[in-house]
């Protein structure tokens, strides 16, 4: 069974705060995370990622910058701010709450 784009679709906010909650980051080895956390059931889409990291800066809950690799692309990292890691444990609650009553109706 694979997970569906439309049950995650809502948390993909939380989910990105949550790799970067562990330390700064660039957008495919969060993918590749996120893949490998999954055992490749789901993956974000590069579209859905950079609008989520572009919305995510705008909103002060990350900020970016440009690494310095001597050896291929150059990558953008993010880095958490603290707006971001109050966001994040505000999306924890969330949905730990909605998982409760979804948990209560789905049985």
């Amino acid at each position: 069974m694979s997970i569906t784009f439309d049950l995650i679709r809502g948390h993909t906010d939380a989910i990105i705060l949550s790799y970067l909650f562990e330390g700064d980051s660039y957008s495919y080895q969060i993918n590749k995370d996120i893949l490998n956390a999954t055992d490749g059931q789901f993956e974000l889409k590069e579209a859905t990622l950079y609008t989520a990291f572009r919305r995510l800066e705008q909103g002060g809950m990350i900020t970016s910058y440009w690494g310095n690799e001597n050896v291929g692309a150059r990558r953008r990292y993010y880095r958490i701010t603290e707006d971001g890691r109050e966001a994040y444990a505000s999306y924890k609650r969330e949905w730990e709450y909605s998982k409760k009553i979804l948990d209560k109706l789905i049985k």
